[in-house]
């Protein structure tokens, strides 16, 4: 509310006195300075807000990155020969301080294993949380999309019949098999994810009819197969890391060590993508061209994860919706945190996998279903589309 002034008009002259005048600019440049003032505290205040955030979830990230050290440790120590956490310790650092056989045991039986859960576990949930935003979709995830199911297919034709879908070398025939069906089956959610009319119900009734085909497909494999063929068949459904090795674990680290820094590169448009494809063109983003090299990527990590440990289900459902409670939405930190928290979540399950009974490790895949089986019913019942 500005100021009055007495009126000083002179009536010889008809015009107001200098005083006057002097006094409304006075006032007019006070007013001014105070709404500058307060757009500085304003713009102080953002900022703190803002750094404030940033280390909030520095700090959640350094805790996940402990919390995973810590379960890395744990599922090192657990197994027919037990160590403490202090001997895995000393084993990880300085080799030299224990015995040859725990050298042994922990670097060359178990450390493939551990480093397995976690590579895949990040794998998985990285490759969901880029789903679920480039679909706009919570329920979205190679898992509950079929692109796993499609994979084990490719897999399996590969084990129980050396059936190359693309002609390669014997020993890269199934994780390429696995590649092509779980691409073939992605591009197929993303072509029907465009048509008019299609829902995120739709999308996902589409994902189990997927799961449910390649499923009585697989069954049919099995029908035919040998008996070792067939043995080699249900690791993949059930899933397993126990037949991890350095080899493995060094190509699967390498494609996601390739996919991040493609998708960090994405991280702004990725967000963009949140608020909708109108808003994100709008923006500058290319949406259609995004999601198809979103979708090459995720593709690729689903691929090489099911190849190598079989189907494991539901951390691309969980880890990505973990991230997003701590994290938020920014790509900066969300998709860090979601590799970390799938990573988290497959070792946890590892651990879980040695504990149930005593000398026997229950398939990862199965501790994983248990687990997330219940998250998703919880999603489906509590979904709102409104925050999506």
């Amino acid at each position: 509310m500005s100021a009055s002034y007495p009126s000083t008009m002179n009536p010889a002259t008809g015009y107001r006195s200098m005083t006057t005048e002097t006094g409304m600019a006075e006032a007019k440049s006070a007013e001014n300075k105070s709404a500058k003032a307060r757009s500085a505290v304003q713009v102080s205040q953002g900022r703190a807000f803002y750094h404030s955030q940033v280390f909030r979830r520095q700090i959640i990230l350094a805790a996940l990155v402990l919390a995973l050290f810590f379960s890395l440790c744990v599922d090192l120590a657990l197994g027919p020969a037990r160590y403490s956490l202090g001997e895995v310790v000393a084993a990880l650092f300085t080799p030299n301080s224990v015995s040859q056989q725990a050298r042994v045991i922990l670097w060359e039986i178990r450390m493939p294993v551990a480093l397995m859960a976690l590579v895949v576990g990040a794998s998985l949930s990285v490759a969901g949380a880029q789903m679920q935003t480039i679909l706009s979709n919570p329920l979205a995830s190679p898992f509950t999309l079929g692109i796993s199911a499609g994979a084990s297919f490719g897999a399996a034709l590969g084990l129980a019949f050396g059936v190359a879908i693309v002609p390669a070398a014997i020993e890269f025939v199934v994780p390429i098999n696995a590649f092509v069906m779980a691409m073939f089956t992605a591009f197929l959610i993303h072509a029907l994810s465009l048509k008019r009319g299609v829902t995120v119900e739709t999308i996902i009734l589409l994902g189990i009819a997927m799961v449910f085909i390649f499923n009585s497909l697989m069954a049919l494999i099995q029908f035919f197969a040998s008996q070792e063929a067939v043995s080699a068949v249900v690791f993949w459904t059930m899933g397993s890391l126990t037949k991890a090795t350095w080899p493995k674990l060094w190509i699967a680290l390498s494609i996601l060590a390739l996919s991040m820094p493609l998708l960090a590169r994405h991280g702004w448009a990725l967000t963009a993508m949140r608020l909708g494809d109108a808003k994100a063109e709008s923006m500058g983003v290319n949406p259609r061209a995004l999601r198809l090299e979103v979708l090459v990527l995720v593709s690729l990590l689903a691929a090489i994860s099911v190849a190598f440990v079989g189907t494991i289900g539901f951390i691309g459902l969980v880890g990505p919706h973990i991230a997003r409670l701590l994290l938020g939405e920014d790509q900066r930190f969300f998709l860090p945190g979601s590799a970390l928290c799938g990573a988290l979540i497959l070792s946890v399950g590892s651990v879980i996998s040695k504990v149930i009974i005593p000398g026997t490790i229950i398939p990862i895949g199965i501790i994983t279903s248990l687990v997330g089986i219940p998250f998703f019913l919880f999603l489906v019942l509590n979904h709102k589309k409104a925050s999506w």
